[in-house]
């Protein structure tokens, strides 16, 4: 039996557009219910939300086998915590602050086993193989990880041909942090940000990679699709939340 087939991968290389939202609530609870909402992915945020191994782990379980398909991001790319997010189920990651080719060669080995990388072998101990009941899955597990690179800084975009050349996926573009280190803090919107994401996202697409992008802004999105964004994120569980929350208790005041 071999590792199971990647949704996410398999339509990324077809040009499919997939679209998405961020969990950041570290909740299992809550991102079963996020599971049913209609989303093509929902992403386990590692880096900026309250997330550790134990809490991802069990995102993962509510999420395996229903319509949207898990993508976890590691706080930083160090090979020891892909290799534990990926013993316990993640077939798709993203890794954020990648700036150098050499970097995410380094991500992209990491990923992989001996022969094409350095992934450590304990998939007998992992829900990655089921628990040893998946009996091809060192043989075939390779071939199914989706690998998101996060591009977000000048230094970034001005490796970006080489951070390319790797064979991941998707090349995703972080309009918050690229916006930051622009000299233009909290100002994903501003015109020189735009641009150089907009431009960054028409470069991936012409590597033939998917063209990944954050925002809750409407309008960015449809423009970001335009420059060629296929894997669009449009949400964030927590600004939902209180968002939503914050207008029915303003409705009573």
């Amino acid at each position: 039996m071999p590792a199971a087939t990647n949704r996410l991968k398999a339509r990324l290389a077809a040009g499919d557009t997939v679209h998405g939202c961020w969990l950041g609530m570290a909740e299992p609870y809550l991102a079963e219910m996020a599971g049913t909402a209609g989303f093509d992915w929902l992403l386990i945020d590692g880096e900026h939300a309250p997330n550790d191994l134990r809490s991802i782990s069990a995102q993962l379980a509510v999420l395996r086998g229903g319509p949207a398909d898990a993508v976890v991001r590691v706080p930083v790319g160090e090979a020891w915590m892909i290799k534990q997010v990926m013993d316990a189920g993640a077939q798709s990651l993203m890794v954020p602050m990648v700036e150098t080719g050499a970097q995410a060669q380094a991500i992209y080995e990491a990923t992989r086993y001996p022969g094409a990388g350095v992934r450590g072998i304990g998939s007998s101990l992992a829900r990655a193989s089921m628990f040893s009941d998946v009996a091809d899955y060192l043989k075939t597990a390779d071939e199914q990880v989706c690998l998101i690179l996060q591009v977000e800084s000048r230094k970034a975009l001005e490796n970006l041909d080489d951070i390319l050349a790797v064979p991941a996926d998707c090349v995703f573009v972080g309009p918050s942090d690229l916006a930051a280190d622009m000299g233009h803090l909290g100002g994903a919107g501003h015109p020189e940000v735009k641009a150089a994401v907009f431009d960054t996202l028409r470069r991936i697409r012409a590597a033939g990679k998917a063209a990944g992008v954050l925002t809750t802004d409407e309008a960015y999105i449809a423009e970001a699709k335009v420059a060629g964004a296929n894997f669009v994120g449009v949400g964030i569980d927590v600004l939902l939340y209180v968002q939503a929350m914050r207008s029915l208790a303003a409705r009573y005041k």
